[in-house]
């Protein structure tokens, strides 16, 4: 999973710029303590131990890119990160999702990514296998009359005593996912010379859209007694899947979508999955990045109410796990040490200072980023690799439309933006999402039924949508 050669902390803004606009101090910020993971790997092993992450906190109006920088940041490097909102944990006591959650979270999200490494390893293998298994299905064999056998109970009897789990036994029949569709069935000349021919048109892709019936597993239902398993570190799902028969279902899929889930399906058997959790936790505790939004809220700030102790609380069962604490997951302890924590908040009725002091300390890092101005909205349409514009122009296109922006279209789009910024709530941003639905809106509501072909959005037309309701106070308030 770790790259040989990291990025710098340079390269690592300049891949943030394809993507977010301005707040070049927080890109900085943020860039440095991912590479001083790389560096704190390269000093001797007894000081890599003392040496912690420099967690930081993004202070900033909501839209203005906090959220967005901490996920860039995690796809580059191909990070294990979780986001989470500070407001969805209650202290230890109370009714709700106790902070560890949210490194159960980071853990799973790393068993994830490490497990579809290993599958695409083996992909090209499995491939084969999978691929002979659906030409026996496109082209069956003859199915044998199956005589009743009257020692099953007593060959039942028998392996349970020597000690097979009730899963194997149950499954000990002709009818489970991975059994041989020959396995019942007579396989003549003639089926043979049928199953070449089907093999070679398999080959070249000309069976993609033929339908084919399998047997698969039945998906697995998470239940809430999983989670709370989870915190004493057991797998409650894993064991009972040991017990218990497995449940399969048939569907009748094309062959496309049929291949990818037998691929999965014998993927998941062929691999060490201890191996793959313990490679998990490896990567969370030297990798893991956990996003916690809204850490505003859990400030007292100037507001003394009963609500303030809960909100103490919380910050008290953050610290042990920011300080670094050993926590119980279903995948095995994970040490949280060297795990990042980026705290984000707009802190609009409370102050970073208003945290306890032990937690302040553990965001050492402080990042204010900036309201974003009308020019940053013009860059925000256009410049990035998924700016809104390119967005609505590849949507539409669906429908066959060719949408096109002019400069000047855009730019009262960046103004209209702006003023209701500072005219209502200042939501950064998503402001721009807001107004373009409203723009295009009949656009996106004809156009599949209409042969609209070009279409350009000029300023006139942005004026004419949306000129009115922005200047009326009132009517933007609940429209834009």
């Amino acid at each position: 999973m770790d790259t040989l050669t990291p990025l710098t902390p340079k390269q690592i803004v300049a891949q943030l710029d394809n993507y977010i606009i301005g707040q070049t101090d927080a890109k900085k910020a943020v860039a440095i303590a991912l590479y001083n993971r790389y560096r704190r790997m390269q000093v001797p092993e007894k000081l890599q131990q003392e040496i912690t992450p420099k967690n930081l906190m993004m202070i900033g109006p909501t839209g203005v890119g906090k959220t967005e920088i901490a996920r860039r940041l995690a796809k580059i490097v191909n990070a294990p990160f979780v986001k989470v909102e500070a407001t969805k944990f209650t202290e230890v006591g109370y009714v709700g999702r106790d902070v560890e959650s949210m490194v159960r979270d980071l853990v799973s999200m790393a068993v994830s990514m490490v497990e579809k490494d290993k599958f695409d390893e083996i992909r090209p293998e499995v491939r084969r296998d999978v691929d002979k298994k659906l030409v026996k299905l496109l082209a069956p064999g003859v199915k044998k009359e199956q005589k009743q056998n009257n020692n099953d109970f007593m060959s039942m009897l028998n392996n349970m005593q020597n000690g097979q789990n009730l899963g194997s036994i149950f499954n000990n029949n002709n009818d489970t996912v991975d059994s041989d569709p020959d396995s019942n069935a007579e396989v003549t000349d003639e089926i043979r010379n049928r199953r070449l021919s089907v093999k070679e048109q398999l080959d070249k892709g000309l069976l993609e859209d033929e339908e084919v019936t399998i047997k698969v597993e039945e998906s697995k239902k998470v239940g809430p007694m999983d989670d709370q398993m989870g915190q004493m570190g057991l797998d409650m799902s894993g064991m009972m899947d040991s017990l218990m028969p497995k449940k399969t279902i048939t569907r009748t899929l094309p062959v496309k979508e049929a291949r990818e889930l037998l691929i999965q399906q014998e993927s998941d058997k062929r691999v060490d999955h201890d191996e793959i959790y313990q490679r998990a936790i490896e990567l969370t505790q030297n990798k893991g990045i956990i996003f916690i939004d809204e850490f505003d809220k859990i400030a007292a700030g100037d507001k003394k109410n009963s609500g303030e102790v809960s909100r103490e609380g919380v910050q008290r069962d953050i610290l042990p796990i920011v300080e670094g604490s050993r926590i119980n997951t279903k995948y095995g302890p994970v040490d949280t040490d060297h795990i990042l924590f980026i705290a984000s908040g707009a802190f609009a009725e409370s102050k970073p200072s208003d945290l306890i002091a032990e937690l302040q300390g553990r965001f050492p890092i402080r990042v204010e980023l900036n309201d974003l101005t009308e020019e940053d909205f013009i860059q925000i349409l256009t410049k990035p690799d998924n700016a809104l514009t390119k967005q609505y122009v590849a949507l539409t296109r669906a429908d066959g439309i060719h949408l096109t922006f002019t400069k000047e279209s855009v730019e009262e789009i960046a103004k209209v933006a702006f003023e209701l910024n500072n005219s209502n709530q200042n939501i950064g941003a998503r402001r721009l999402s807001t107004v373009l639905e409203k723009i295009l809106a009949d656009i996106l509501y004809e156009g599949p039924d209409m042969q609209m072909g070009d279409i350009t959005i000029t300023r006139e037309y942005v004026h004419e949508q949306v000129g009115k309701i922005a200047a009326d106070q009132d009517l933007s308030r609940y429209i834009l």
